[in-house]
């Protein structure tokens, strides 16, 4: 069996990372699956051109999820810190960096690290 790449090693986590989060906001759903794979195979592409940005593929991977998401079913992941007002998505921080979290900018802080949404209320359905 051959060795598998940094690069698939990089991809394969994305994926891992934003379906945890997809499963602790409940929305894990085929469909929404589709939108994380579709992701990733584009993201492929980016990362063969740009070996270096491996480190970035699962900010990028979330970004992407979340903006589909938006496009079809509405914001995620739902904000659990702003307990008033309208209800608002977290953002991907760094944009484009290593080690990206969740964070509510309207709170100015950061939330929980991509992949790790089950470990606090940031996980609502979105709408």
């Amino acid at each position: 069996m051959d060795p598998i790449s940094p690069m698939e090693q990089a991809l394969h986590a994305a994926r891992a990372l934003v379906l945890a989060d997809l499963v602790a906001g409940q929305v894990a759903e085929a469909d929404v699956v589709s939108l994380v794979e579709e992701s990733v195979a584009q993201r492929r592409w980016w990362v063969e051109q740009w070996p270096d940005g491996a480190e970035y593929v699962a900010g990028l991977v979330a970004q992407d999820v979340q903006d589909a998401l938006l496009d079809r079913y509405g914001r995620w992941p739902l904000c659990p810190v702003c307990g008033s007002g309208d209800p608002h998505a977290l953002d991907v921080e760094p944009e484009l960096g290593p080690a990206p979290h969740w964070v509510c900018h309207k709170a100015g802080v950061r939330v929980a690290a991509i992949g790790s949404l089950g470990s606090c209320a940031g996980g609502a359905p979105a709408s």
